[in-house]
């Protein structure tokens, strides 16, 4: 099948991992991909496949939004129109090309897929304030001309539909992760850091992600001197946090880490994960943690609860996130035979449930079902 990607590939974020994890995945499935993202002059990871890329002229880009030029429009409808896609998926960047899409794929007798990464709260909660519900009251509307649309939760569908997008049009894939790279292994990160026990926040430094309330609960807790808290990522909160929260406590900043393998050694080194954010979709970092072996603590919102249901791992609430890390961080420091079984619960519950060959059949399925429904002609077959 010939499919036409709409996704990003930097600055570094959940919906990167995605477009390159799936598309991967679909080259390896020997599917045809044509890549169409907001380009730059950059430096990029030796990760991502070989295929077909189309650059769209943007005129400013961040890890939460894009900005396109004019002249993107006419350049996506030009690719389309020559590459002839059987299908287009678009990984929704909050660009407004995202609401243009629908109307350039009918013109072009093209079936459109969206997936839709938007955080949200969580079951029961109202979504926080002003970003996240805007976004889900922009897009709802647009999202209805969507063939179909992807999202990572039966919750997160229930959502959509209650703003108005049919639920039989939204399909639940969860976010699925590679079990053979993200696997429990030997590491030399504790060597390296001279640690005894080992805790890790992966993600951005952003008010969305809570990270202070885990650095104050650290903080508070008097954690031995032999167990550190490793800080991977990059964010706007960082200038103001890094100061107050260093070594002398035992946080280690180690900022945006681009290299995989090196990703990939901090967890199968840690023992701990921890993610108390206030939004979220569902967490690829939450699913690698998982994978990797370790003991995983996460906040009640978007899928990442339903994930660690059920002993997979500990649900935090959001509204005592700093209170209930202060009592279980010594506990897990303290107890490594918990975390030991933890880790185990969390990889079973990954290979049950979140595995990326799974992903991709249920991706591949999707493809087929709304092709079957929308007879085009297309040239080439699964």
């Amino acid at each position: 099948m010939r499919i036409a990607w709409i996704g990003k590939k930097s600055p570094f974020c959940g919906n990167v991992t995605y477009s390159r994890e799936i598309t991967n995945a679909l080259l390896d499935r020997g599917h045809e991909v044509s890549f169409l993202h907001f380009a730059q002059e950059e430096s990029e990871p030796d990760n991502w496949p070989k295929f077909q890329e189309v650059p769209l002229p943007f005129i400013y880009k961040s890890q939460v939004y894009t900005i396109p030029t004019f002249k993107a429009t006419k350049v996506l409808t030009d690719s389309l129109r020559q590459i002839k896609p059987d299908i287009v998926h678009a990984s929704l960047t909050l660009s407004p090309l995202d609401f243009i899409l629908p109307e350039i794929c009918e013109q072009l007798n093209l079936p459109l897929i969206a997936t839709f990464h938007t955080p949200f709260a969580g079951k029961g909660a109202k979504l926080i304030s002003g970003t996240q519900l805007l976004a889900y009251q922009l897009y709802a509307p647009f999202l209805v001309n969507y063939d179909r649309v992807i999202v990572f939760s039966q919750i997160q569908r229930e959502l959509l539909a209650r703003m108005g997008v049919r639920e039989e049009n939204v399909a639940v894939i969860p976010n699925g992760v590679d079990i053979t790279k993200y696997s429990p292994g030997p590491s030399q990160i504790k060597a390296e850091f001279q640690a005894e026990r080992l805790f890790v926040y992966q993600g951005r430094i952003a008010p969305e992600k809570n990270v202070e309330s885990l650095l104050r609960a650290w903080k508070q807790s008097d954690m031995e001197p032999d167990s550190k808290l490793l800080i991977v990522g990059d964010g706007p909160l960082k200038p103001s946090l890094q100061p107050f929260y260093g070594t002398e406590e035992g946080i280690i900043w180690l900022g945006f880490i681009a290299d995989e393998d090196r990703r990939v050694e901090i967890l199968r080194g840690a023992d701990v994960f921890i993610l108390p954010s206030l939004v979220e979709g569902l967490s690829l970092s939450l699913l690698e943690a998982m994978s990797s072996g370790l003991a995983c603590l996460a906040t009640d919102v978007g899928a990442d609860g339903e994930v660690l249901e059920k002993g997979a791992g500990v649900v935090l609430n959001t509204k005592t996130v700093r209170s209930q890390l202060k009592t279980l961080l010594p506990l897990f420091q303290d107890h490594p035979e918990l975390t030991t079984v933890l880790g185990q619960k969390a990889r079973n519950r990954v290979l049950e449930r979140y595995t990326l060959t799974d992903n991709i059949t249920q991706l591949e399925q999707l493809y087929r079902e709304v092709l079957l429904q929308r007879p085009l002609p297309v040239s080439h077959r699964l």
